[in-house]
């Protein structure tokens, strides 16, 4: 059984940067894909970033590829989503997903099996 936790999550001021954490155990950690979802109150699930098993490809929404990069440490099986310019839309709560796949491409349309308990992120003056 694959265990994903994260954390870094917290309350910050418009602008501020965050960098969330997952550890993930039970499983061979390049084996999964893994993506970081958020779901802001009142509206559905959306992917902010993947990234391939080999970190060799990252993929990171649109309207965020500015301020947000994602990450992962083989060694430490651990994914990373540094928030940079945080504003206030960004307020959700931040799930770790991981997928078992070999895709070398990263990208919206996976289906994760595996998910954490998320981590609250709330962007506020």
């Amino acid at each position: 059984q694959v265990h994903l936790v994260e954390s870094g999550g917290r309350s910050v001021p418009p602008g501020a940067s965050l960098k969330l954490s997952c550890v993930v155990s039970g499983g061979t950690f390049t084996d999964y894909v893994m993506g970081w979802v958020r779901q802001a109150p009142g509206k559905a699930r959306e992917l902010v970033a993947s990234i391939i098993w080999s970190g060799d490809n990252t993929f990171v929404k649109r309207s965020l590829r500015e301020r947000f990069t994602i990450s992962r440490d083989n060694d430490k099986n651990m994914v990373f989503l540094q928030m940079n310019g945080l504003r206030p839309e960004a307020t959700a709560v931040y799930y770790c997903a991981a997928e078992r796949s070999t895709a070398l491409v990263a990208g919206p349309g996976l289906a994760y099996a595996y998910w954490g308990q998320g981590t609250q992120v709330t962007v506020s003056s």
